[in-house]
Protein backbone atom coordinates (compact mmCIF):
# COMPACT_ATOMS: atom_id res chain seq x y z
CA UNK A 1 0.00 0.00 0.00
CA UNK A 2 0.97 3.14 -0.60
CA UNK A 3 -0.23 6.79 0.40
CA UNK A 4 -1.11 9.09 -2.82
CA UNK A 5 0.53 12.20 -3.26
CA UNK A 6 -2.65 14.13 -1.86
CA UNK A 7 -2.95 12.63 1.25
CA UNK A 8 1.13 12.89 1.60
CA UNK A 9 0.74 16.15 1.14
CA UNK A 10 -2.26 16.31 3.20
CA UNK A 11 -0.40 15.43 6.03
CA UNK A 12 2.22 17.22 5.67
CA UNK A 13 0.14 20.74 5.73
CA UNK A 14 -1.80 19.46 8.87
CA UNK A 15 2.26 19.17 10.56
CA UNK A 16 2.84 22.81 9.15
CA UNK A 17 -0.15 23.83 11.49
CA UNK A 18 0.26 21.71 14.26
CA UNK A 19 4.20 23.14 14.85
CA UNK A 20 2.17 26.62 15.04
CA UNK A 21 0.71 28.18 18.24
CA UNK A 22 -2.86 27.23 18.35
CA UNK A 23 -4.79 29.48 16.35
CA UNK A 24 -2.17 30.65 13.78
CA UNK A 25 -3.56 31.07 10.48
CA UNK A 26 -1.62 30.41 7.38
CA UNK A 27 -1.45 30.96 3.66
CA UNK A 28 -2.07 28.35 1.57
CA UNK A 29 1.11 30.06 -0.54
CA UNK A 30 3.08 29.96 3.00
CA UNK A 31 2.08 26.27 3.44
CA UNK A 32 3.45 25.82 -0.19
CA UNK A 33 6.61 27.88 0.01
CA UNK A 34 7.16 25.77 3.34
CA UNK A 35 6.96 22.35 2.53
CA UNK A 36 7.48 23.10 -1.18
CA UNK A 37 5.10 21.56 -2.09
CA UNK A 38 2.46 22.83 -5.47
CA UNK A 39 0.26 26.03 -4.84
CA UNK A 40 -3.05 24.74 -6.83
CA UNK A 41 -2.95 21.49 -5.84
CA UNK A 42 -2.62 22.29 -2.10
CA UNK A 43 -5.22 24.83 -2.70
CA UNK A 44 -7.64 21.93 -3.26
CA UNK A 45 -6.31 19.73 0.07
CA UNK A 46 -7.04 22.46 1.86
CA UNK A 47 -10.57 22.30 0.27
CA UNK A 48 -11.49 18.68 1.05
CA UNK A 49 -9.56 18.63 4.37
CA UNK A 50 -11.90 21.31 5.44
CA UNK A 51 -15.22 19.61 4.27
CA UNK A 52 -14.07 16.65 6.53
CA UNK A 53 -13.83 19.08 9.14
CA UNK A 54 -9.79 18.92 9.85
CA UNK A 55 -9.14 22.60 8.84
CA UNK A 56 -10.88 25.96 8.76
CA UNK A 57 -10.42 28.37 6.00
CA UNK A 58 -10.49 32.17 6.80
CA UNK A 59 -11.46 34.70 3.66
CA UNK A 60 -9.44 38.29 3.33
CA UNK A 61 -6.24 40.23 4.74
CA UNK A 62 -5.18 37.77 6.97
CA UNK A 63 -7.25 34.88 5.90
CA UNK A 64 -5.65 31.41 5.57
CA UNK A 65 -5.95 27.90 7.12
CA UNK A 66 -6.26 26.84 10.64
CA UNK A 67 -6.67 23.49 12.27
CA UNK A 68 -10.44 23.08 13.25
CA UNK A 69 -10.09 21.34 16.04
CA UNK A 70 -6.67 21.15 18.35
CA UNK A 71 -3.64 18.95 16.84
CA UNK A 72 -4.58 16.41 19.26
CA UNK A 73 -7.37 15.84 18.27
CA UNK A 74 -6.37 14.94 14.76
CA UNK A 75 -4.95 11.93 13.71
CA UNK A 76 -2.80 10.38 10.81
CA UNK A 77 -5.99 8.19 9.68
CA UNK A 78 -8.35 10.92 9.74
CA UNK A 79 -5.86 12.67 7.30
CA UNK A 80 -5.63 10.17 5.07
CA UNK A 81 -8.94 8.55 4.60
CA UNK A 82 -10.22 12.26 4.12
CA UNK A 83 -7.91 12.37 1.57
CA UNK A 84 -7.52 8.83 -0.07
CA UNK A 85 -11.15 7.12 1.18
CA UNK A 86 -11.34 4.06 3.32
CA UNK A 87 -7.86 2.62 4.30
CA UNK A 88 -7.86 -1.19 2.29
CA UNK A 89 -4.73 -3.43 1.81
CA UNK A 90 -6.78 -5.45 -1.25
CA UNK A 91 -9.63 -5.39 -3.10
CA UNK A 92 -11.44 -8.23 -1.12
CA UNK A 93 -10.73 -6.21 2.29
CA UNK A 94 -12.16 -3.07 0.24
CA UNK A 95 -15.22 -4.70 -1.01
CA UNK A 96 -15.86 -8.25 0.92
CA UNK A 97 -19.09 -9.03 -0.31
CA UNK A 98 -17.81 -9.20 -3.72
CA UNK A 99 -14.89 -11.91 -2.95
CA UNK A 100 -16.12 -15.17 -3.35
CA UNK A 101 -13.28 -17.01 -1.50
CA UNK A 102 -13.80 -14.98 1.82
CA UNK A 103 -15.23 -17.70 3.83
CA UNK A 104 -11.79 -19.73 2.79
CA UNK A 105 -9.36 -17.80 2.69
CA UNK A 106 -6.02 -17.87 4.50
CA UNK A 107 -4.30 -14.89 3.11
CA UNK A 108 -7.48 -12.57 3.81
CA UNK A 109 -7.10 -13.10 7.41
CA UNK A 110 -3.34 -12.10 7.28
CA UNK A 111 -3.96 -9.05 5.59
CA UNK A 112 -6.85 -8.19 7.63
CA UNK A 113 -4.92 -8.29 10.90
CA UNK A 114 -2.59 -6.27 9.05
CA UNK A 115 -4.98 -3.67 8.04
CA UNK A 116 -6.27 -3.92 11.38
CA UNK A 117 -2.61 -3.12 12.97
CA UNK A 118 -1.88 -0.42 10.51
CA UNK A 119 -5.19 1.64 10.74
CA UNK A 120 -4.93 1.03 14.80
CA UNK A 121 -1.47 2.97 14.69
CA UNK A 122 -2.92 5.34 12.90
CA UNK A 123 -5.09 5.95 14.69
CA UNK A 124 -3.52 6.63 17.50
CA UNK A 125 -0.88 8.93 16.15
CA UNK A 126 -2.24 12.22 16.54
CA UNK A 127 -0.63 15.37 14.96
CA UNK A 128 0.54 17.46 18.60
CA UNK A 129 2.91 14.18 18.90
CA UNK A 130 4.22 14.08 15.44
CA UNK A 131 4.65 18.43 15.70
CA UNK A 132 6.44 17.41 19.15
CA UNK A 133 8.41 14.86 17.33
CA UNK A 134 9.81 16.71 14.41
CA UNK A 135 11.04 19.30 17.27
CA UNK A 136 12.80 16.64 19.03
CA UNK A 137 14.23 16.18 15.61
CA UNK A 138 15.16 19.12 14.44
CA UNK A 139 17.04 19.60 17.50
CA UNK A 140 18.52 16.40 17.34
CA UNK A 141 20.22 17.16 13.97
CA UNK A 142 21.49 20.69 14.40
CA UNK A 143 22.47 21.18 11.21
CA UNK A 144 22.54 24.26 9.28
CA UNK A 145 20.74 24.46 6.24
CA UNK A 146 19.76 27.16 3.50
CA UNK A 147 16.73 25.02 2.36
CA UNK A 148 13.98 27.07 4.55
CA UNK A 149 11.75 23.12 4.01
CA UNK A 150 14.57 21.41 6.47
Amino acid sequence: MELSRRADYGVRLILELAMLPAGTVLSTQEIAARQGLPTLFLAKIVAQLALAGLVRTQRGTGGGVILARPAEEINLRQVVEALDGPLALNYCLARPNECYRQPFCPVREVLAQAQADLVCRLEETDFASLAQRELELRAHLQVVTADPRI
